[in-house]
Formats: structure tokens, C-alpha cells, sequence
């Protein structure tokens, strides 16, 4: 099963790519389902096993194509440099091609009525309200939330620092309002719910660090409060931060740095939720729209 090589690329992708673990973990999930399709070494592989294997595989989802083909040129790619292999056998084949479905984005409205869905004294609604604040106000991804710490804050400055994928760290701007619900939330909700020295800015009812699902099952509870019928997911309000972003006139530069987007092609796609807002506006108002 190349087991060796498998182990050596794992490293690669960690180390020397910076991918995530669960990046990395795909990946060779990939492998392994391609490498049991072939029987025989992945060295020996050429361009016409692959050709079938992504034909053979022509039934999952766009997406999941895409990621596997993605972790076979990276495989190749990394054979060929440490010299298991004389020549790429991907090198010849094109890369799938995703369909591009803009996200869905919340209005300004939807927000304002999730976050007021957790107003309240209670400790958790304290909890609550600045989770929000900082999800849409961040434009965090929902793992990023739940590790935020204690010692990633800098209130008097205005500034959070986030560790996201592949462990690239950059710093947010922490707007008013955020910045108003985490006070509260240390200052008179936090304080009454952790039980032991905890460097976790949330925690859960028994004062121990969110999970993932966990923060999910809470945000997902205020959206159906709010009466929201988009399909939401922890992303929407990352989409939505960007979009209201450059809607407001923001550099696409900045909202890349603020997203921790490698690639500025990655931020892109929010110009085009712009330019469907314009063309909704012109339809709308214009007289020839």
C-alpha cells in the first residue's frame, strides 16, 4: 500500500504545504480509495490510470472530484521532486471544473435579528451575544471561534488574533459591538460559569471549552428563532461579513488579509455577490431594468 511514501507525504503536506490536518487527512484518504483502485504501486502509475480512475469516479459530486484529483497531483508532484518518479503522470490532465455557486449571504437585517435572538442577563445569552458579534463581526470560521483564548485578545487596541488553517496567524480588527458584547460577557457572565482556570474565551454551561458542534447547535438555535428560512450554515456569516464588507466599499485586499485567504482569487467571488446586488438594485429602480 506504499505505506512509507504515504507516511512521507503526510509529513509534506503538514510541514513543507502548511495544509491542515484536515486537509492532510483527505487527502490521504484520497490516496489510499485510488491506490486500492489500482492494484498495483503508485509509482507505476501513468496518465491513463488516471484518466480511468477519474472516470470511474465520475458519479460523486463536482467537489469531491476536484479534492481527489488535487490530492494526486500533489502526490505526483511530490514523488517527481524527491525522484520516485521520472515524469508527472498528471501533468498532461486538466483539473475538473467546479461549478461556481455564490454563497448565501444574510442581509443586514437577518443579522441584526439573529444577534438580538440572544439578548438577555444571563451568563450563556452574555455567551451567546458575543459569539455572534464575533462570528459576523470577524468573519471567523466557526473552529476559529471556539479557540479563541483569553491571551488572542487585545481590547484596548481593538484586535484579535487567529490561528486558521495550516496555522497562519493574522490579526482582525474587533469592531464596537463585538467589542461591547466580550466585555460583557468577561466582566458578568464568563466569571459565573467557569469552574477552574480556563485560557478558553467561551465555554460550555460546565465551564469547559466549546465544541464545534457544540457553538453550532447554539448559533443554529438563534437562527431559527430569528425565523430565517435561507439555508445557514457556521459559513454564512463569514460569507456575509465579506460581502457586507466590500458592498460598503472595502479594498478586496484588506477583506483577504481579514479572511486569511492565501490566494486573492479565493476572495473574488464576493465581488460577484456585489455585482448581483447592483444588478438587482438596476432591475429594480431603473426604468429600462
Amino acid at each position: 500500500m506504499n505505506e512509507p511514501l504515504l507516511h512521507n507525504f503526510s509529513s509534506f503536506l503538514i510541514l513543507e504545504q502548511g495544509l491542515s490536518e484536515e486537509t492532510k487527512d483527505a487527502y490521504l484518504r484520497d490516496l489510499r480509495s485510488f491506490a486500492e483502485w489500482l492494484g498495483k504501486d503508485l509509482t507505476a502509475t501513468d496518465t491513463d490510470d488516471l484518466r480511468a480512475y477519474l472516470h470511474s469516479i465520475q458519479g460523486l459530486s463536482p467537489h469531491t472530484i476536484a479534492r481527489r484529483f488535487s490530492a494526486l497531483r500533489s502526490f505526483f508532484r511530490f514523488l517527481l521532486s524527491r525522484d520516485e518518479i521520472a515524469a508527472d503522470p498528471t501533468r498532461s490532465l486538466q483539473t475538473p471544473k467546479i461549478p461556481k455557486h455564490l454563497p448565501v449571504v444574510l442581509t443586514v437585517s437577518e443579522v441584526e435579528k439573529i444577534i438580538g435572538m440572544a439578548e438577555g442577563a444571563s451568563p450563556l445569552r452574555m455567551r451567546d451575544r458575543a459569539m455572534l458579534e464575533m462570528l459576523y463581526g470577524c468573519g471567523l470560521r466557526i473552529s476559529e471561534l471556539i479557540r479563541i483564548r483569553l491571551s488572542d485578545l487585545n481590547l484596548d487596541e481593538g484586535f484579535l488574533r487567529v490561528l486558521g488553517k495550516g496555522d497562519k496567524e493574522r490579526l482582525i480588527p474587533i469592531g464596537t459591538r463585538a467589542r461591547s458584547a466580550i466585555e460583557l460577557w468577561l466582566k458578568e457572565g464568563r466569571s459565573k460559569i467557569v469552574k477552574s482556570a480556563s485560557p478558553h474565551l467561551f465555554l460550555n454551561f460546565r465551564g469547559k471549552p466549546l465544541s464545534r458542534m457544540g457553538a453550532w447547535k447554539i448559533i443554529r438555535g438563534y437562527i431559527r428563532k430569528a425565523g430565517i428560512r435561507k439555508r445557514v450554515t457556521p459559513h454564512t456569516f463569514r460569507h456575509t461579513f465579506a460581502t457586507h464588507l466590500l458592498e460598503g466599499g472595502a479594498n478586496l485586499r484588506a477583506v483577504q488579509m481579514m479572511l486569511g485567504h492565501a490566494d486573492i482569487a479565493t476572495t473574488q467571488i464576493y465581488l460577484h455577490l456585489d455585482r448581483e446586488t447592483l444588478r438587482e438594485v438596476h432591475r429594480l429602480y431603473h426604468p429600462r431594468g
